[in-house]
């Protein structure tokens, strides 16, 4: 009995320990929505692997600029060699240069393709920022709407309270039928369930967006609430001209399709080159020696050469290869173009129906904040009545269920409006702001 006593003893205070270190190890964090696209922007793994990618590539180009320069080699050898003639100890030393002078434009059209896969790489790290700009702001604003949501049924779950033990004295008194206490009853415990729901939606909807920042689950983060009502007042939409033609100047996946139109047309001119002659330059130093080391010295200086030599090559048939080559890219141009029309037209329809749908989000959102006032002051004047006793439960009930089903519709619209209209943002390479 006392060795079972002191081992429960020492599992308690191991717990209070472990649970001592997970507390400590936590981190707090306060954010708003720009905090949480900066903390996401700095974490994000993926991101991490554009950047080095990007720095590849920017390696490439700067190899590729250095194709205009020399390139200088030295070599240097021994030898030693046995026979019945005798033996044979000799070696030599040289260096030398080899420059390429023209080669149809080959090297130009090198640089010019590693400068648009830099670009490239960066329009790809920007492609992927709108994507998880897009994914936080669309589970910071559901943290928002659970959060909504939650603090006005737990506003409402006092007046059902209140009803429930109404409806109780009233019961004892034979005022109202076990029924309708009944009633009340259930309503109280529906709405509590309602709270646990929505509290669980919320924690949820936290953790969701704790996994987009790549942060610890463990961590604590506590959002910095908008005034969201401002923020619609202030949510001026530009006309859809102004809308479409800027995201055609900054929407990072229709430069990376015209990019791969430029890259083509590079390619099929890399492909014609070798339809043209190349002249390159190369210059060397040699010298050695033999197994006569008195003469150690001298020998060096006496078997020392220079050269210098000037080498064009003129293509005259490559069994099509280039004129294959040549047709080959030109059909890959003529893809690339038709690819970024479709990038285009595919553009102009989303940009377009995200645009009606700001419209529409914000008619839906007017119209249901009216109704949602109006089922309220009508819930609370049915609350009075019944408080007098000039309605049933049955009835009270049912406006109170109005005045739920209007809630949710316009914290629905409400939000779905701001994401819609900050979409738009995103597309017209705005930073999102809320």
């Amino acid at each position: 009995m006392k060795k079972s006593f002191l081992l429960n003893i020492f599992f308690f205070i191991a717990s209070i320990a472990f649970n001592q270190n997970i507390t400590e190890d936590q981190k707090n964090y306060q954010f708003t929505l720009e905090d949480c696209i900066n903390y996401a922007v700095s974490n994000s793994y993926t991101l991490q692997s554009y950047g080095l990618n990007q720095e590849s590539v920017e390696a490439g180009l700067r190899q590729a600029r250095q194709l205009r320069l020399p390139s200088v080699s030295a070599s240097m050898g021994e030898s030693f060699s046995n026979s019945k003639s005798g033996t044979v100890w000799n070696g030599n030393a040289s260096i030398g240069a080899d420059m390429i002078l023209y080669q149809g434009g080959n090297i130009n059209n090198q640089i010019a393709q590693n400068k648009l896969l830099t670009e490239q790489a960066e329009y790809q790290t920007q492609q992927y920022t709108n994507s998880l700009t897009l994914s936080i702001l669309q589970a910071f604003l559901t943290v928002l709407s659970n959060e909504e949501l939650l603090k006005n049924q737990e506003k409402l779950i006092e007046t059902t309270e209140q009803q429930m033990l109404q409806g109780k004295v009233q019961y004892d008194a034979g005022q109202i039928l076990e029924s309708d206490y009944l009633l009340l009853k259930a309503q109280y415990a529906s709405d509590l369930s309602n709270i646990t729901d929505s509290r669980i939606s919320r924690d949820n909807s936290i953790l969701n967006l704790k996994i987009l920042l790549s942060m610890n689950p463990l961590d604590n983060l506590h959002i910095i609430y908008p005034d969201t009502t401002a923020l619609i007042q202030m949510a001026e939409l530009p006309g859809l001209d102004s809308v479409i033609n800027r995201t055609y100047a900054t929407y990072p996946d229709l430069k990376l399709s015209q990019s791969s139109i430029e890259m083509s047309q590079l390619y099929i001119k890399s492909a014609q080159s070798s339809y043209y002659p190349s002249l390159s330059l190369s210059a060397g130093v040699s010298t050695g020696h033999n197994p006569d080391f008195n003469e150690f010295g001298n020998q060096l200086s006496n078997k020392l050469s220079e050269n210098i030599s000037l080498n064009l090559k003129i293509p005259i048939y490559s069994n099509s290869q280039t004129k294959t080559k040549v047709y080959q890219n030109k059909i890959a141009l003529q893809q690339s173009e038709l690819d970024f029309k479709q990038k285009e037209l595919d553009i102009l329809q989303t940009v377009t129906q995200n645009y009606q749908n700001v419209v529409s989000y914000y008619n839906k959102y007017e119209a249901s904040q009216t109704k949602e006032q109006a089922y309220l002051e009508s819930f609370n004047a049915y609350n009075a009545m019944y408080n007098a006793g000039a309605i049933t439960v049955v009835e009270l009930l049912q406006q109170q269920n109005n005045y739920l089903n209007a809630l949710n519709d316009y914290i629905q619209n409400k939000y779905s409006f701001i994401l819609m209209r900050k979409l738009l943002d995103v597309y017209m390479g705005i930073p999102v702001k809320i």
